[in-house]
């Protein structure tokens, strides 16, 4: 009997351990556009401000970060969408992956389109924005027209954010 208790222990125990690996998911309608990769999403009657999980699109002070902004807005706004939830950053927002109602990673959209990075530093083994990044870049996509495209995190830096 003691075995059976343990072994069930260990199995509850397993179990709950094994759920923050399993990603937490939610749906809502998109009600506001912050930037390119940053949106708010109403959820169980509460807005929640959700940044896009790997990827950086440019700040709206840089080329680009209008029209990358514009060009989530023309995908999401009023849209249902899913998000599958990594974790939160240190401004409380949730990081997630955003997948419109076909289905699509809203996230992986902005880098084929060429309006954001693949950010290996937060993504580093989302190969498939890399390969998403490497065509657009290739293809002259986005940002990728203009010859010297700077990353925003290097952006922020210059300008002292």
């Amino acid at each position: 009997m003691k075995h059976q208790n343990l072994a069930l222990a260990i199995v509850i125990l397993v179990t709950f351990l094994a759920l923050p690996a399993f990603a937490v998911a939610f749906t809502g309608q998109v009600v506001g556009i912050v930037d390119g990769d940053t949106i708010d999403v109403l959820h169980n009657g509460n807005v929640e401000r959700v940044r896009l999980y790997g990827i950086d699109c440019p700040e709206k002070k840089q080329p680009y970060g209008e029209k990358a902004k514009w060009f989530t807005s023309d995908l999401a706004f009023k849209e249902t969408v899913t998000v599958k939830v990594k974790n939160r950053d240190r401004y409380g927002r949730i990081i997630g992956e955003v997948f419109l109602p076909n289905g699509i990673s809203l996230n992986r959209e902005l880098v084929r389109a060429g309006y954001a990075w693949w950010y290996s530093k937060y993504a580093p083994k989302d190969y498939v924005l890399k390969v998403l990044q490497d065509a657009s870049g290739a293809s002259k996509a986005g940002l990728w027209a203009n010859p010297d495209p700077m990353p925003p995190w290097e952006f922020r830096k210059y300008i002292g954010n």
